[in-house]
């Protein structure tokens, strides 16, 4: 059975240290007992868990829109979380179970000429006992995903999911329970000082989704130990409409992207540069988008609500501050603030006549709120991307494939779609990671197994090795031979 730590259930902080580092320990003991599973127990254990997911998928979708509702209205869409929960986890488990045995196997390397027949190889080898904080924003996406690569990469695994998704965390713990053993995957629920207390541990590895904010606490937390961390953070991701563009296609793309999930989503865009002149047309375009996708709001399933009370009242505010600071605020929809707000949601809003000191521009929004600014060349809109730092992601739309190469050269970002947003997170084959402030160390596919894995080098030497003709006392023949090493090497 799976133990637990419930914030609830403890008396003070020494109980919560005490539990996680017997369950840390407990690990620790088993890895070094059994040593690296072999591929086809590994194998076992990632189909154990794709059947689990099928297995437990409604329970998964309900768990998800509890946590999203507010006093039983409102929630998360069922089709959202089958689409970015459920089938990202599904596809990277099939991608990584046909993939696995290639991964694993030693890699022979070449050798310098100078050492040979000596012969050189790399083997994949489990860290150990690896950590995953997980985030509320896709609450079972982004817990189990990071799983799969650090369970195929053959580690025992602790898990902190969010303690804003209650019903989830509690789910994730049962569903895990019904397969593996606590010296395998271990699950703590609980607050802060879960948290605090689960980032001291000493980790081979800890891995990290959240907030630019906390990433830096267990990043701190983490060097205690000399930990290494893959923090997978946020910031703000721009969206740039080439001249060439197509407003209608353009508009209808960056909506459904900004408003799945309630643009509560790491790396959906945070604002757009665009020539000036193409900016009343584009905000008409983009709001009869929004509105075509969400004819209502309030009442509408298919529109996720904002996941807290804090959280939505931090959304209002930073369309306050705009308004009070001279912006102009276009709103998709005709939903009144009492029924938004009974449901928390908050309806597609563009900003227009945004300014340097407004909270919209110097925080990521996290929220279906979208600030539109003029940018007519593409060296404007690098010179704007690159005064900040890095985003998690960048998005450019058009057809000018000069344009297009002109951005993606100039700037720096943790990954890119072209004429859409967000889809190049769903791709095995890309790494998925951020750069610079946006966070450090990537996942997905096989960037997530050797993520969790520590690539160990092997030297064999042949008993027909020159090197003994190096050995001390140095003589003539050691400086001839030295002489023309500096000539090959």
């Amino acid at each position: 059975m799976i133990n637990f730590v419930s914030a609830n259930s403890i008396d003070g902080l020494p109980n919560v240290a005490s539990d996680l580092s017997s369950a840390f320990h407990e690990q620790l003991k088993a890895f070094n007992d059994d040593g690296p599973p072999s591929f086809a127990q590994r194998q076992i254990n990632l189909k154990k868990l794709l059947s689990a997911i099928d297995l437990w998928e409604e329970r998964i979708i309900k768990a998800i829109a509890m946590d999203f509702s507010c006093n039983g209205l409102g929630g998360r869409s069922s089709h959202e979380t089958i689409m970015a929960e459920i089938i990202i986890a599904k596809g990277d488990l099939k991608y990584t179970l046909k993939h696995l045995k290639k991964w694993m196997k030693v890699k022979r390397v070449s050798t310098a000429l100078h050492f040979q027949p000596a012969r050189s190889e790399i083997r994949m080898q489990p860290l150990g006992v690896v950590g995953i904080i997980s985030p509320w924003n896709y609450p079972f996406q982004l817990a189990i995903v990071p799983f799969i690569a650090a369970l195929a990469a053959g580690n025992r695994v602790m898990i902190k999911p969010s303690e804003y998704t209650p019903a989830t965390s509690e789910l994730l713990r049962e569903m895990l329970q019904g397969i593996y053993g606590s010296e395998t995957v271990y699950v703590a629920i609980g607050g802060v000082e879960v948290a605090a207390e689960f980032s001291r541990l000493p980790f081979h590895h800890i891995f990290f989704t959240g907030s630019t904010v906390v990433g830096k606490i267990v990043a701190r937390a983490a060097a205690e130990n000399l930990t290494p961390v893959t923090l997978e953070l946020g910031g703000k991701s721009p969206a740039i409409i080439d001249e060439s563009a197509d407003l209608d296609l353009t508009s209808k793309r960056l909506a459904a992207g900004k408003l799945i999930n309630s643009g509560q989503t790491c790396i959906a865009a945070d604002y757009v540069l665009m020539p000036e002149g193409k900016i009343l047309n584009f905000v008409d375009k983009i709001i009869m988008a929004a509105e075509e996708l969400y004819p209502t709001v309030a009442g509408n399933s298919d529109y996720t609500s904002i996941i807290s009370d804090r959280h939505y009242s931090r959304q209002l505010d930073l369309i306050e501050d705009a308004r009070q600071k001279g912006a102009k605020i276009v709103t998709a929809g005709l939903d009144s603030a009492n029924d938004l707000a009974a449901s928390r949601k908050v309806p597609f809003t563009v900003i227009l006549g945004v300014t340097p000191d407004m909270r919209v521009m110097q925080e990521e929004i996290f929220g279906p709120i979208l600030p539109v600014l003029s940018c007519d060349t593409p060296e404007m809109a690098i010179d704007f991307v690159n005064k900040d730092e890095r985003p998690l992601a960048l998005y450019w739309f058009g057809e000018n494939k000069k344009n297009r190469e002109k951005i993606l050269n100039g700037t720096v970002s943790g990954g890119v779609t072209i004429n859409d947003t967000l889809w190049h997170l769903a791709q095995e084959n890309l790494p998925f990671g951020g750069v610079g402030a946006p966070g450090m160390g990537a996942y997905h596919g096989d960037y997530g197994f050797k993520t969790f894995s520590h690539a160990r080098a092997v030297f064999h030497q042949s008993k027909y090795s020159t090197g003994k003709l190096l050995y001390p006392p140095y003589t003539q023949l050691a400086d001839r031979i030295l002489w023309l090493l500096k000539k090959i090497v």
